[in-house]
């Protein structure tokens, strides 16, 4: 089994689990990112994949912009996260999806706005997101750097970093980063919680207290 598929096969709540237990900040949640497309908040959606970044600063900055278009250089099967000052523009929209989908991404995480939903859900393409915007990104924001560290654009996170090739999923609970040096010894761990949630549950179905069949079956404390 790759990767990929052990990882779309663990919920975002007990990898976080696991990733705290890592001492990962913040069990490696993505502050406020919820998944818009192909529905809002609804249904069995799951992605699970290597990052790769995009880096959005304001207009007025000197840095340099990047040639062409990002979505053209996006690589196969990758999840596409974007990072962006918090303005209230879109930076990401149904066109994106169209191209990313043909390049074979994964789905799309992006810490800031998006527009066009309807397209991405015509697609069936998974979007993630703070929220979402009418107006585009041109004369507010521009793309200076594409698969490099980049923050996350919280004031709750300000020191939390998604690295390339750190490893992104996402569902209904929100998206975690986990670390890519991390990432064996998370899904273990993630594993073996699930195990022992399953034991905690049964013995809490069957009248036991909760406390009790805590400490009689989880691993990790």
């Amino acid at each position: 089994m790759t990767t990929i598929q052990r990882l779309l096969k663990l919920p975002t709540c007990d990898l976080s689990d696991a990733l705290r237990k890592c001492g990962v900040p913040y069990g490696g949640v993505l502050d406020g990112i919820k998944l818009w497309s192909p529905e809002h908040q609804r249904g069995d959606t799951r992605i699970a994949g290597p990052a790769y970044t995009v880096k959005y600063v304001l207009n007025s900055s000197e840095d340099k912009k990047v040639s062409g278009h990002y979505i053209d250089t996006v690589p196969k099967d990758h999840i596409v996260f974007i990072s962006t000052p918090p303005v209230v523009n879109a930076v990401y929209g149904g066109l994106m999806s169209t191209r990313a989908k043909y390049l074979g991404a994964l789905g799309t995480v992006c810490d800031g706005l998006v527009r066009d939903l309807q397209d991405h859900r015509d697609l069936g393409f998974p979007v993630f997101a703070k929220g979402t915007s009418t107006i585009g990104p041109a004369g507010a924001v521009k793309v200076t750097e594409l698969n490099t560290p980049v923050n996350i654009q919280s004031p709750r996170q300000p020191e939390l970093v998604i690295n390339p090739g750190d490893f992104l999923v996402g569902d209904l609970d929100g998206v975690v980063c986990i670390p890519h040096n991390l990432v064996e010894k998370v899904m273990t761990i993630t594993e073996e919680i699930i195990q022992d949630n399953e034991k905690v549950a049964a013995d809490v179905k069957a009248g036991m207290a909760f406390q009790e069949a805590s400490q009689k079956h989880r691993r990790h404390k």
